[in-house]
Order: structure tokens, then sequence, then C-alpha cells
């Protein structure tokens, strides 16, 4: 697949090393000879030097007939002109990645096809919504819900209590006769091995487990696991940026009482006309005494989005020794994922990685319509639509070849989840979610071709 990106910034860079991996046929563009430099000694890529919206660039990096064009500068107005341009060209897709999220929420209104961009991502909607969701799922590390909620995938780490340490799969699955939950992807304590459980697969203590359920299996989940809903309404946010007034915005709507803490006096008075709702306070929040001030420790959740990883990690670890009971904090680094769960802080949100996971869908074969990659594992999740061409369609589950390194996680059909077992028959229009490992992508992409 022939692959444009715009922009060499922390989002464009990520996505070329993904890309780069799979063997695609990548271009990056930028204005910046030292970010270029660096991707092209590190990664497999061809880097040009020069502005995107330049037609002579982009007809230097053989735009004509590219499968997909992605600008993702950190300019909102390039990324929509480069689009729109390259659509001109002849780039089959594009898309683009904007900061104002009222395109998003307005983009038939607004009509960004019919001038040339198929997409919009916008990192910061990304964070915020997935912010949301694990509050709303808070006795989980990690959630993502498929089609409004029909399947719901949630990660979290098995402690002794767990009524199923020690039992298989199968042995697992008998306490409940109704199965309405399916394990997806495990990592065991202290290793890197993601591993696909099958019925004989035993859970241990310490185990990262990831399952998918069906709406209303959550509560199973809950009781299985041994973990505890939280009733999360009182939330404070550090940083007012635009991820942390999103998130204070959504969470207002949905009637959270939340507070907002902004270092610069301008942007908070600016913020509180924003967000009347909230009770937006200007100071330092990595000052101890401000946050005791304003009573962190009757906070349910505490969530740090300011634009330093570090600031954001120490203060959630300050919110838990208060006895904060949902911690989340903004980091740029990919490398803090793996120390999430050891340091104490319940969740790490990224935004590079939630605009790849949400870019991806549109690099892989067959009609993928969602996907995601699971935080600090080795595997996908993918949600595809059945076609008449599909090797699946028509067949029982126990009769199709699948890689052991894949599992069919659930099936939503006419809006509905179904945890699909072996005698289900998958039927064309069915939007099949599988979870793989990146060496049986290729093989499950070609079943649903």
């Amino acid at each position: 697949m022939k692959i444009i990106i715009a922009g060499a910034g922390e989002v464009g860079f990520h996505l070329a090393k993904l890309l780069s991996y799979e063997s695609q046929d990548i271009t990056l563009i930028d204005t910046n000879r030292e970010s270029l430099s660096y991707a092209d000694t590190h990664l497999d890529i061809r880097t040009i030097k020069g502005d995107a919206t330049s037609i002579a660039i982009l007809q230097d990096s053989r735009v004509e007939g590219v499968d997909l064009l992605i600008a993702v500068t950190a300019s909102e107005t390039t990324n929509i002109t480069v689009c729109v341009l390259a659509k001109q060209l002849g780039a089959q897709r594009t898309i683009a990645r904007i900061s104002n999220t009222e395109f998003i929420e307005h983009k038939e209104l607004a009509g960004f096809q019919k001038f040339g961009i198929d997409e919009l991502i916008s990192p910061e909607s990304l964070a915020a919504s997935e912010i949301e969701l694990l509050l709303n799922q808070s006795g989980f590390s990690d959630s993502y819900e498929f089609d409004n909620g029909a399947l719901t995938m949630v990660g979290t780490t098995l402690s002794r209590t767990a009524s199923f340490v020690g039992k298989s799969v199968k042995e697992a699955a008998k306490i409940f006769p109704e199965l309405h939950f399916m394990p997806i992807a495990i990592q065991r304590e202290g290793t890197q091995y993601t591993l696909i459980p099958r019925g004989d697969t035993v859970f241990k203590e310490g185990d990262h487990i990831y399952f998918v359920t069906v709406q209303g299996g959550v509560e199973e989940i809950y009781k299985l696991t041994g973990k505890v809903r939280q009733n999360i309404k009182n939330v404070m946010i550090l940083g007012g940026s635009n991820i942390g007034s999103k998130t204070a915005k959504d969470l207002c709507s949905n009637r959270f009482n939340v507070k907002l803490v902004e270092k610069n006096r301008e942007k908070a008075i600016d913020l509180a006309d924003l967000l009347p709702k909230a009770l937006v306070i200007n100071g330092d929040g990595r000052n101890v005494e401000l946050l005791d001030e304003e009573n962190i420790h009757d906070m349910d959740a505490f969530i740090s989005v300011t634009g330093d990883s570090e600031t954001n990690i120490m203060s959630c670890l300050v919110a838990k020794s208060k006895g904060v009971q949902k911690t989340i904090a903004l980091v740029e680094n990919m490398d803090y994922f793996q120390l999430s769960q050891s340091i104490g802080i319940d969740t790490l949100i990224n935004k590079k990685l939630l605009a790849a996971n949400n870019i991806f869908r549109y690099i892989r074969k067959g009609e993928v319509v969602a996907m995601t990659k699971l935080n600090n594992m080795n595997a996908e999740l993918l949600e595809f639509i059945v076609k008449d061409s599909s090797e699946v369609q028509g067949k029982r589950i126990r009769d199709i070849d699948f890689p052991r390194s894949a599992t069919i996680a659930g099936v939503v059909r006419n809006n509905q989840g179904l945890i699909a077992l072996g005698a289900f028959r998958i039927e064309k229009g069915d939007r099949v979610v599988v979870c793989c490992l990146p060496r049986s992508i290729k093989k499950v992409e070609e079943m649903f071709i």
C-alpha cells in the first residue's frame, strides 16, 4: 500500500514507524530537516523536505494514485489544505488531523468529503472519549466500545481474590451458565509475551487480561475478577489543554462534578467562561498544598493532562497517596506504558497511539470499521464486516481454519452484540471482532476480503 504522511511530529513519526514495520510503501513529508533526518536513519521509508501544501512537493511524493494520504502536521489549516490538494491531484483517500472538534461533530453539515477530505481525526477528542469511557468502566484499566457498546473490551489485572484464578478458561465459563464474555488476550506477570487464550489456558494471579463482553456482561466480569465498580462523581482535572477542556466539557454534560486546575491565569479565565458548569482553579497543580486546599481527598478520580508526562505521572501518584480511587495520566513516551501498573497509576493514555489506532483501520484489508491496539500488548482488535466474497461467510466458527494466534472475540448482528462459540454460523453483514497477534493479521484479513 502506498501511503504519504504529511508531518513528522509525534503522531506522524509514530504512524510512519508502525507502518514501516509492516513493509508499507511510506513517504514522509516535513519542513523540519532534523525530524526527517531521524526518521530517515531509523525507518525504512522515503523522506521529502518541504511544505506539503506545495503542489510541486506533492507531485514529487508521487501523490497521483496514492492509496492514502494522512495529514498530521501541528497546523489544522495545513492538514485540511494538504488533503484538498492531494485529492485533486489523484490521492484515493485522505485523512486530516484537526483540533477543532466542532468539525467532527458537524462533518456532514460542513461537507468535508465534497472538497476532498474523507476522514477527520482529533487525537484530543479521542483522548477525551477514552477518559470518559474509563471513568464509566471505573474498575478496569483499559476499555474500548464497538458499535456504541454492543460489544465492550475491558482490561484488568487478576488479583488473588478473582474467583477463577487457577482455573482454565473452560472451568471459568461454567461459573456462569450463559456465557456473556470472552477472554481474548493475556500477558503473564513479569513478561512481555502476549497469549491468545484457549479452552485449556489457566488463569494465574497477576495476569493482565482483556475480555470482550456484550451489554450487561461487564457486571459478570466485575463479579468474576473481584473488582468493585466505583461510583465516580467528583473529578479533578490537571491541565487546561485541548484534552483537559474537552474532557471537562464532556464530563460536565454527563453530570460529573468537575474541578479543573490550570496554571496560566489568562487561560484559566478563558476556561471559566467556556466551562460554566466546572469549577476552574488558577494554580499550580504540582503544589500539594493547593491540592489539599481543593479537597483532593474527596475526589473519586484524578486526571492529569498537562503537556509534561512526568508532571502527569507524579501528580497522579500524589493523588493516589491522598486516597483517590481512579487516576489517569497522559504520557508521550510509549515506554511508560510498561510501568503503569507497577508504579501505581490506573491508566496511561497516549494521543499518538489513539490516533494511530483510529487511522490503522484504513490500512487493513477487508472492510474494517473499527480497530484498537491493546495497551502494552502485541495484539490488535479488528472489527470486520462480512461480505458475500468473505471466506468466513456462511461457515460455523468451528469449521473455519482460524490461526492459533487469533480468536473471534464477538459478533455484532442487527446492532446486538453476541459471544460467538464454535456452533455459531457467520452471515453476510455480521460485524466480526477479531483479536490477533501480528503474525496472523495477514491470514485473518484474507478471510474477510
